[in-house]
């Protein structure tokens, strides 16, 4: 008996890295991040005069990838109660305690000053500061305002448009239109997108206390007409890049195309108001993104 003990104990000490790299992906939300990480790459490409340097662009994307990282580990530090609330949360490795919060907080200071002073030194000081800016508001700003006030979605959205930005900043030392152009889509693209992830999971958003638009939307009225009314948006302003000179004018019928999709998609969780309606938006704006990415990249004048 004691020698399966010992061998049920050794069992689990072998997956025990494993694991911990398993919490650590998912403080640092290894997803988001990584959309975070091909923004800001499509961000510096679009942004780069010819030739492409493809090392300075490795260098921006590593500096964002910390600061980024930092970010998350810092939110789900300081949302550690709440989160314990949510059943799409509770498993995080803070609220489940797999992690103490003094190591979270520790880690996500860390990885956020290495970013930032990464940034400033191997690539330029605007990368750097809009990369603290990215943090401030996502931290001071998005993190507490989900407590108190429905707004939070769109401050949110502003730290998630900044990384195309970040890459721009990097390449070209300077912010103008073109960068501005890339901001706007993906401020736009993250409003129906979470429109519709905070509709699904109204309840578990309430539960934790967190103010969202659709918390007392039972009907999902108010999250669908808002959807719809962003994506319009969206297609609108999508066309930027083409005007400004980002990118060639075959990129336009693309950005209609798949804009008008995803306007379409809104108006049907508009009519309908279901869960599954609710998810194929949320799927669409997935499928939207990199697409849109693709044919900015595809397309660059």
């Amino acid at each position: 008996m004691k020698t399966a003990a010992v061998e049920v104990e050794s069992a689990k000490n072998a997956f025990a890295p494993r694991k911990v790299i398993s919490d650590l992906f998912e403080l640092v939300k290894a997803r988001l991040t990584s959309l975070v990480l091909l923004t800001t790459a499509v961000g510096f490409y679009l942004g780069s005069e010819s030739p492409v340097d493809y090392a300075k662009l490795l260098h921006v994307v590593f500096g964002t990838a910390a600061a980024a990282a930092g970010a998350a580990a810092l939110n789900q530090w300081w949302e550690r109660k709440p989160d314990a609330l949510m059943h799409r949360t509770k498993t995080r490795p803070v609220p489940a305690g797999r992690m103490r919060p003094a190591e979270a907080l520790v880690l996500g200071l860390v990885f956020s000053l290495f970013g930032v002073t990464y940034l400033a030194l191997v690539c330029n000081v605007l990368s750097a500061i809009l990369a603290a800016i990215t943090i401030t508001i996502y931290i001071f700003g998005y993190t507490p305002l989900k407590r108190t006030s429905t707004a939070n979605t769109i401050v949110g959205a502003i730290p998630g448009a900044i990384p195309p930005m970040i890459g721009w900043a990097a390449a070209r030392g300077t912010i103008d239109a073109g960068a501005g152009s890339l901001f706007a889509i993906l401020l736009l693209w993250q409003l129906p997108h979470f429109f519709a992830i905070a509709w699904m999971y109204r309840e578990d958003y309430s539960r934790a206390g967190f103010r969202m638009i659709s918390s007392d939307d039972v009907t999902g009225e108010r999250s669908a007409s808002q959807s719809v009314f962003f994506c319009i948006l969206l297609l609108i302003l999508g066309a930027l890049p083409g005007y400004v000179g980002v990118v060639t004018l075959a990129y336009l019928p693309i950005e209609l195309a798949l804009g008008g999709l995803f306007v379409a998609v809104a108006m049907r969780f508009l009519k309908l108001r279901t869960a599954t309606a609710a998810r194929a938006l949320f799927i669409t704006s997935i499928v939207y993104l990199p697409l849109l990415l693709t044919a900015l990249v595809l397309t660059k004048s």
